[in-house]
């Protein structure tokens, strides 16, 4: 048996190739005479870095940049083995896990380290830039990004506008001028890790924020600043996104970038797993094991185990999920092809505890499927 292992990261406690890793070893456990494919994918969040960077043999690079609270951090960034492409995430720079539990407020992080990165590539010689949008622990719309190079916010006494997300709610005018250059010289694709719009019941802040910290008041807040924060750019930048799939990727980053620097959004899920050579992989594959840290309905809002899941079903190839947390709407990808998904915790446990053993909790749940996978086989011979 040919088993491909495709899973995202277990965010918060393991790397997609730390997850692919304890599949594996699980697997083994139980079908010693498998062979396994360890293909760690990502959709535009946490490891679209090391995902495209291991796909086409390039290099890490790290830049200090200011994270979401304005204190400084060490992002990572990349280039791809052609030498001309650079590769950013935003969540290295802006992520939720830089954001102590105890200070997550979407109204006040900041994506203005993402636009210190965007200048650090550029500095560095690229022009052609693939930057993954998810993961984030803001809710501005790119602004900081904008204000980082160059953009004014002002309200309307003529003030300049703070950094956050809440701010955007006393916008009046928005300067974006002196970005003209770097619009000119970068070409910036945009890894979406949702296709979500910028505002509305399914936009950035009222479907994410209350992960970034939101209460539902302050999220409502908040949607209709990123609503303002639209029209804005429409007006003052003439270029309207606010509807496009994608801008409210990354705290509503999507819109910013296409908005101010014509980024064109696309699925990160779909733009890493063209990298990584997914299909052909799949297609040599008996059977897909995909899985992530939380498989829930949001799994189907472009996230790469559904991206795998689309994709290896395409293929007449069956996809087994395991997941940290299995929550009850995550029956709803059986109805995309999903033959099953198993959960890693299968006793009570604390979150600290689920964290700290999430690599031998996952190898666990593997070998559970590989010896579901044996009797199958062994009743198959039976009959």
């Amino acid at each position: 048996m040919q088993i491909l292992i495709a899973p995202d990261k277990f965010k918060g406690s393991l790397t997609a190739d730390e997850a692919a890793r304890a599949i594996a070893i699980g697997l083994t456990r139980a079908l010693p005479g498998a062979t396994l494919d360890l293909l760690p994918v990502a959709d535009g969040g946490e490891g679209t870095v090391d995902a495209l960077v291991e796909a086409t043999g390039g290099e890490r690079r790290e830049a200090t940049v200011s994270g979401p609270l304005g204190d400084p951090v060490r992002a990572t960034w990349g280039v791809l083995g052609d030498g001309r492409t650079a590769v950013i995430e935003a969540a290295s720079v802006c992520g939720l896990a830089l954001v102590p539990l105890e200070r997550r407020d979407p109204r006040v992080t900041s994506s203005r380290g993402l636009g210190e990165l965007l200048r650090v590539v550029l500095d560095a010689g690229f022009s052609e830039v693939i930057g993954g949008l998810g993961g984030t622990g803001t809710n501005d719309g790119g602004a900081g990004l904008a204000q980082a190079l160059g953009a004014t916010l002002l309200d309307q006494d003529g003030r300049e506008l703070p950094p956050g997300g809440g701010a955007l709610s006393r916008l009046a005018r928005l300067d974006a001028s002196a970005l003209a250059p770097l619009r000119r010289a970068l070409h910036v694709t945009c890894a979406c890790d949702v296709q979500s719009p910028l505002a509305g019941p399914d936009g950035a802040s009222l479907v994410f924020a209350a992960q970034k910290g939101a209460t539902p008041e302050v999220a409502r807040a908040l949607d209709q600043a990123l609503a303002r924060w639209g029209v804005a750019l429409a007006r003052d930048a003439s270029v309207s996104v606010a509807d496009q799939p994608g801008a409210g990727a990354a705290g509503g980053l999507g819109a910013g970038l296409a908005a101010l620097l014509g980024g064109a959004l696309v699925s990160g899920a779909d733009l890493v797993l063209d990298a990584v050579g997914f299909d052909a992989r799949a297609a040599r594959a008996d059977l897909v094991v995909t899985g992530e840290g939380a498989l829930d309905a949001q799994t189907r809002r472009a996230k790469a185990p559904m991206a795998v899941l689309r994709r290896a079903r395409a293929l007449g190839r069956p996809v087994v999920a395991l997941a940290g947390q299995l929550y009850d709407d995550a029956w709803t990808l059986e109805q995309d092809g999903l033959a099953a998904a198993l959960p890693c915790v299968t006793r009570l446990l604390t979150l600290d505890e689920a964290t700290r053993d999430a690599g031998p909790l996952l190898a666990r749940a593997a070998e559970t499927l590989g010896r579901l996978l044996a009797l199958g086989r062994q009743l198959g011979l039976a009959h």
